[in-house]
């Protein structure tokens, strides 16, 4: 498949999703995952119109996207992979969302960062939704105190994200974010990748963040 073809098929699943469920699409936000994609495979989609990227890590991020976006300015770039405090100022510098938010230290030198470069990139507190050891996330119960440090210190909070367990289910594990977000007053989704995007999407997701479908399997 081409990557016009990849890009029209992922469009197309959110789209009868969005049907299905009653949603207006311009709700959904399709972030193409293009860790480990070297610049030359996200050209492509950029050329073709698509603008929504995510990276894991800053450093990644750092080498691909200034070249890319002196090309493509209005490219905007999601930072979804877990960030280390001290790379809250180039985090901050290079994002335009970062949905990894999932500690009081990290708030705090978010805060710092923005304060200092006048930049403010929307932020999505990351739920540790399976309560899972191995994964980054706040606990469920931590939610609301976070998002309240979050807000006192001028952070932009959208909304929140969470990665469900593998090899489950994520209906539930969907539906409970979304619970959540309602119970605390936040908009925004950042749920479902591409196996399970409609599941996210039927469930309200706002941003789904989806590699493989549009990039091909990672080798």
């Amino acid at each position: 498949m081409t990557p016009a073809d990849r890009l029209s098929a992922v469009r197309d699943r959110i789209t009868r999703a969005a049907k299905v469920a009653r949603r207006d699409l311009a709700g959904v936000t399709l972030i193409a995952v293009s860790k480990t994609q070297s610049a030359d495979a996200i050209r492509p989609l950029l050329d073709l119109g698509h603008r929504d990227f995510g990276e894991n890590r800053v450093q990644e991020a750092q080498e691909k996207w200034p070249a890319l976006r002196e090309a493509f300015p209005d490219a905007r770039l999601h930072l979804i992979g877990q960030l280390q405090s001290n790379k809250a100022a180039d985090a901050v510098a290079l994002a335009d969302a970062v949905h990894s938010v999932d500690r009081p230290s990290l708030v705090a030198a978010l805060a710092r960062a923005m304060d200092a470069s006048g930049r403010r990139p929307a932020c999505f507190v990351q739920v540790n939704i399976g309560d899972e050891p191995q994964k980054g996330g706040c606990r469920i119960g931590d939610v609301p105190a976070l998002l309240a440090q979050a807000r006192d210190a001028a952070l932009p909070v959208a909304g929140l994200m969470c990665l469900p367990p593998h090899g489950l289910e994520p209906a539930p594990y969907f539906a409970l974010l979304a619970k959540i977000a309602r119970e605390e007053g936040v908009a925004g989704l950042s749920m479902g990748m591409s196996d399970d995007v409609e599941t996210a999407v039927t469930l309200g997701a706002t941003h789904v963040r989806v590699g493989s479908a549009l990039f091909g399997a990672r080798t």
